[in-house]
């Protein structure tokens, strides 16, 4: 595979958009989200979509600057940790996602609300932060 700086700054952009949709809510009380079924369906999708790209994100740059193949999701945090683009700090505020997103996908009719509150509450630091270390890297990379 071919690494594509354009196609992963495309992804950030979506992923920022998500972003700012999940902030819209960020006022909301664990209380408040167990009350509101539209806030609940609202935060559940934005989490499924930007795990998504963030996982993408880090499969593309694997495949196409590292030629590195990957059978799990999680092994994509693991290995931009090892290949330094993105911190330690990031890769342990990331660990879980590959699970926590296929939790959003397949057991959707089952999702805990605690959990994915919590989830929701944690993705409005480490998304933002993923976003900047991702360009970061890509302007090392770049110099």
């Amino acid at each position: 595979m071919v690494f594509r700086e354009q196609t992963v700054i495309e992804r950030l952009t979506q992923l920022d958009g998500v972003v700012a949709k999940l902030a819209q809510r960020a006022d909301m009380t664990r209380d408040e989200y167990r009350a509101d079924t539209d806030a609940q369906w609202i935060i559940e999708r934005g989490l499924e979509i930007g795990s998504s790209i963030v996982l993408d994100i880090g499969n593309h740059i694997l495949a196409g600057a590292f030629q590195i193949s990957v059978d799990e999701y999680e092994q994509i945090i693991e290995r931009l940790r090892e290949k330094d683009v993105i911190s330690a700090g990031l890769h342990a505020e990331l660990r879980g996602l590959g699970g926590f997103r296929n939790v959003l996908v397949h057991g959707y009719a089952k999702l805990d609300p605690e959990l994915v509150y919590e989830h929701y509450r944690k993705a409005l630091r480490t998304f933002p932060r993923f976003i900047g270390e991702i360009e970061r890297w890509l302007s090392r990379r770049a110099a």
